[in-house]
């Protein structure tokens, strides 16, 4: 009997972080062959071409779509989509996947899955079901739930949202978020090793920053960005500044420049293009807070009790955990919420996004699927 071939598609750093344990349980199942695409971010010099990480955790990427374009504009970006379709055009043609599984909200996986759905490839989608009102990453997700054929949301809002939107009951399933599996299975760095492999200093007190544009909001996402930087300012050197940067959204790259130039200016600071799974999930084990506007703030910095300042309107909607401090992207606004986070007690803290447990329970249910084609003809499910 020959195997379901399970295509995965990866296009950032962060996306990559949630979805490698499901990568892995796909590859160490006897009845399932992996196919791996890399694509997006993964395959650009300014975003570290993290791809080697992908390779350095042991798995082979069957193909390598570039798409990107050094571009900060909505013209480059949909050019890049246009280019993503061409790229999975002939890799579909070639691999012959027999599902597809894509995880999240980005740019890289519509095209992803646009050019599956005409390939008649059912589509595995991790994480539907959440909204985020401050990005067109909420419209895009929605989008590809009505493309996709099996759902595994995070969580019970979530579970609902995409049944409401006309997905059968028996096709969605709650199995929380992998990225909480990452954490229970990761052995995480000390302090000192974290040092030198950083090649930094740990201070009094330290943040991890990452912010992203905010692609809906009608002020420029460069002024929230130099906002924050003036909020961090103020902060004083003992405190330790880590950035990781922006994505490939329009306006990452002016984000990128303006923290670049801060950090140069100030000693207590550091940028990094990808800290990796590990080495990332080991700083936040140190920090004193999660600052900025990135996903990992609501679904991995809860498992560490430490508090998330989250900025703006970017995650506005998703489920969040008690240790999340909302507040505008306002200097004043900003210090007034780290100050407040350094304080915070977080001991009490749950994660709203699962038991550690997704992996495994999305493999059961991929391998569940007697026929993968029979589920291609969607009813529309009214309630």
């Amino acid at each position: 009997m020959s195997k379901s071939k399970i295509c995965v598609v990866t296009g950032t750093r962060a996306e990559y972080g949630l979805l490698y344990p499901v990568i892995k349980a796909i590859s160490e199942d006897e009845d399932l062959h992996l196919q791996l695409i890399a694509t997006g971010m993964h395959l650009s010099h300014e975003f570290g071409l993290t791809f080697r990480e992908i390779e350095k955790d042991g798995f082979y990427i069957d193909k390598k779509i570039e798409m990107l374009l050094s571009s900060d504009t909505p013209v480059g970006t949909v050019k890049a989509m246009g280019l993503g379709l061409i790229g999975f055009a002939d890799a579909y043609s070639e691999l012959k996947p027999d599902l597809l599984v894509v995880l999240g909200d980005r740019f890289e996986i519509l095209a992803a899955c646009q050019a599956a759905l005409i390939f008649k490839i059912p589509i595995a989608h991790i994480g539907g079901g959440d909204t985020t009102e401050g990005a067109f990453d909420e419209s895009i997700r929605h989008s590809i739930t009505k493309m996709s054929h099996l759902h595994f949301v995070t969580n019970e809002k979530a579970y609902m949202r995409v049944v409401q939107m006309g997905e059968k009951k028996e096709n969605v399933y709650n199995v929380g978020s992998p990225g909480i599996d990452v954490i229970l299975n990761t052995k995480l760095l000390a302090k000192e090793a974290l040092e030198k492999e950083l090649n930094l200093k740990f201070h009094e007190k330290n943040l991890l920053i990452t912010y992203h544009p905010e692609t809906l909001s009608g002020v420029p996402s460069c002024q929230n960005v130099k906002e924050l930087l003036y909020a961090l300012d103020g902060l004083g050197e003992n405190t330790g500044l880590i950035f990781t940067k922006s994505n490939a959204d329009p306006e990452g790259r002016e984000i990128i420049n303006l923290v670049e130039e801060f950090v140069k200016e100030h000693p207590n600071a550091y940028i990094y293009h990808s800290l990796g799974r590990k080495v990332y999930l080991s700083v936040m084990t140190h920090v004193d807070a999660v600052v900025g506007n990135s996903s990992s703030g609501l679904y991995e910095a809860p498992s560490f009790k430490k508090p998330t300042v989250n900025i703006g309107d970017r995650q506005k909607g998703r489920l969040m955990a008690s240790s999340v401090i909302n507040c505008a992207p306002e200097r004043g606004e900003i210090l007034k919420a780290i100050k407040k986070a350094f304080v915070m007690d977080c001991s009490d803290t749950l994660n709203p996004y699962g038991d550690g447990k997704s992996s495994k329970r999305i493999v059961k249910v991929i391998k569940s699927i007697k026929e993968y084609k029979a589920l291609l003809k969607k009813r529309f499910y009214d309630f």
